[in-house]
């Protein structure tokens, strides 16, 4: 069983779905961790702060906590993003989304790292997780174009970014969920079902048909990306870095 304990953690996007899991695991864990989001329930049961990650003043609102809540973090989990692009393709793609697309899915990711990432450099230490998409590797073109974009750029900034910081003593980590059945995953069905009239269902099993099936069978579950995530925040991950792990139940079906 892994332990965190006296280990300081951070969730970007941790009120909700895999965030939230891998925040409540972390706690679980032994672990002190505080998150962000637009909005924090009264009813959270951890620190959090209320901020929007793709935008400038809210990185600055973040490291401004962190720094007073913290002094410095041992794990980052950049897990805010996702996408309510509108159906249709590239030509819906406007400038104004594409950019939108960025900000939240990438930018949010290294302007935080910026901040934090020299406090851990002077400690020697440190984990920090992207989580990515396998859209990265396989978008589904009709809505989710700019989304899958900036997450592919994710996973080639964290694999640079690995190899800056290894030599300090810190691992940078990426996690691509496949179909993970979260609130933002059922609002996109819920969206899928009414522009086509069809049933929740059918919208469900179009998405997985489009993906190209799920060999094991189901869709994922916020808790499945967490037990990946504690494992690469954990020492017995130690000598893991710069390598993107795919938990899709096999989805993408090429090495």
């Amino acid at each position: 069983m892994y332990n965190f304990e006296g280990k300081k953690a951070f969730v970007t996007g941790g009120t909700k779905g895999m965030g939230r899991a891998i925040a409540m695991r972390l706690a679980e864990l032994g672990a002190v961790v505080a998150v962000t989001a637009r909005e924090i329930p009264a009813d959270f049961p951890l620190k959090g702060v209320s901020a929007d990650i793709s935008e400038r003043e809210g990185a600055l609102k973040i490291t401004e906590y962190v720094k007073s809540e913290f002094g410095s973090v041992d794990i980052l989990v950049n897990n805010a993003g996702g996408s309510k692009s509108p159906m249709g393709g590239f030509a819906a793609q406007t400038d104004d989304e594409w950019q939108r697309m960025f900000e939240f899915n990438l930018f949010g990711a290294v302007r935080l790292d910026r901040a934090l990432l020299p406090d851990m450099i002077k400690k020697g230490s440190g984990v920090i997780i992207h989580i990515s998409s396998i859209q990265s590797h396989k978008p589904i073109y009709e809505s989710t174009l700019a989304y899958a974009a900036a997450k592919a750029a994710l996973n080639n900034y964290s694999k640079a970014l690995s190899l800056e910081v290894g030599r300090h003593g810190l691992r940078v980590n990426v996690i691509s969920p496949g179909f993970i059945e979260t609130e933002s995953a059922g609002t996109y069905i819920n969206q899928i079902a009414q522009d086509k009239n069809i049933t929740e269902s059918e919208a469900r099993q179009q998405i997985v048909d489009f993906i190209g099936g799920i060999p094991l069978g189901r869709t994922g579950s916020p808790e499945d990306v967490a037990e990946l995530a504690v494992f690469l925040a954990s020492d017995s991950a130690k000598w893991i870095t710069g390598v993107e792990y795919r938990i899709d139940g096999g989805t993408i079906q090429t090495l």
